[in-house]
């Protein structure tokens, strides 16, 4: 079965990563990106060991996010980034094909423990079942 596992941000998540810090992320020095660069590597190398990685990326920070939503007289309305530093966004994935909930469950705790600085907001991790193009998951 193949699973999406997503990570989420913000744009002051990413922005904390370069170095500037918020009310609602401590900067980022390089030494603790680095470590999350290579925690969230060896996950990567890990899982195409054993077969089980299909897919995975980082997402662009949502500042170069594009919204497409349908207005009231038909076309299109398209609102660019950058969106509030709350609004939480997509900001990685994987793609796995994994035999049980239970195992993609077990990497997603592995992903949820990724090293951070201290006082760095915490975000789900999300797990999605991908349906296999019958309507059946």
């Amino acid at each position: 079965m193949k699973y999406l596992v997503m990570v989420q941000g913000t744009q002051a998540d990413y922005e904390a990563m370069r170095g500037n810090a918020s009310a609602d992320s401590p900067a980022w020095n390089e030494d603790e990106l680095q470590a999350m660069f290579a925690y969230m590597g060896a996950i990567n190398d890990d899982l195409s060991e054993t077969g089980e990685f299909v897919d995975g990326q980082g997402l662009a920070e949502p500042a170069q996010t594009r919204h497409v939503t349908l207005g009231d007289d038909g076309k299109a309305v398209i609102t660019d980034g950058p969106y509030s530093e709350s609004k939480e966004l997509l900001a990685g994935y994987w793609v796995l094909e994994c035999e049980s909930l239970e195992r993609v469950t077990e990497i997603a705790d592995r992903i949820s423990r990724c090293p951070q600085p201290a006082g760095a907001p915490d975000y789900p991790v999300v797990i999605r079942p991908i349906m296999d193009g019958s309507g059946d998951i």
